[in-house]
């Protein structure tokens, strides 16, 4: 496997600028598969608080760096939706949230924001002992003792210190959702109808805006709440 990653090869996701420059550094394993993007490229390219890998490594040294409520000491580890990043020394927090364009961008939000993260199941299975896993979008998981109330497609905040799960948020005719990806990344609105598409193809969700509304398929949507919302604006 290349250690190597080309501009021009990146995901769309990504952001950078493809005619830069031949290469870019390459997310190392973690979190989000291939669509994340590495802490380098947010620290360097997006926030500009460094200017080099060195001075980047210096920094997450000193353990000011979190991810999610983790300290963060690899430059390449992948950062991706709904990721929070928390900058302590700084007092900087921000959500990775897509921008209309479907890259992903940082939100800034304050400390108490920060403090929980969103996350999508997509997986819902029982382990042994009894006990159930949820799989989230990013690829992490979460054992719990009873998912009766959980379902895949709805959400769920987790604080970032205690790893509980603080908030749920059913996807559901009526719930309000984001778009995180397809030409309608970034717009918010209210689920008006579920098409559920015969076979192995993904269902459409029909969703209202202030401005109109949009149709788009169930995994480029992300059930929030009106907070998330107000944070982001």
């Amino acid at each position: 496997m290349t250690r190597h990653q080309k501009r021009l090869s990146v995901p769309k996701s990504w952001p950078v600028e493809r005619k830069e420059g031949t290469f870019t550094v390459k997310a190392g394993a973690g979190p989000h598969g291939e669509a994340g993007v590495p802490l380098l490229i947010v620290l360097r390219d997006v926030l500009g608080y460094v200017d080099s890998k060195k001075e980047a490594q210096y920094a997450l040294n000193q353990q000011s760096v979190l991810v999610n409520g983790d300290v963060v000491s690899d430059v390449r580890r992948p950062i991706g939706m709904f990721d929070i990043l928390a900058f302590t020394e700084r007092e900087d927090y921000y959500r990775v949230f897509p921008d209309e364009g479907g890259r992903l961008a940082l939100t800034p939000v304050d400390a108490d924001s920060a403090s929980s993260r969103l996350g999508k199941i997509v997986r819902k299975n029982q382990v042994k002992g009894g006990k159930f896993q949820l799989t989230l979008h990013d690829g992490s998981t979460l054992v719990i003792d009873d998912a009766s109330e959980y379902n895949n497609k709805d959400s769920i905040v987790i604080d970032n210190e205690t790893k509980d799960i603080v908030a749920h948020f059913s996807y559901e005719e009526g719930a309000l959702v984001t778009a995180i990806a397809g030409s309608h990344a970034g717009e918010i609105g209210e689920v008006s109808e579920i098409i559920v598409t015969a076979g192995s193809g993904n269902n459409s969700v029909v969703v209202d805006t202030e401005d109109g509304g949009f149709e788009t398929i169930e995994p480029y949507v992300v059930t929030i709440d009106e907070k998330f919302a107000g944070d982001d604006e």
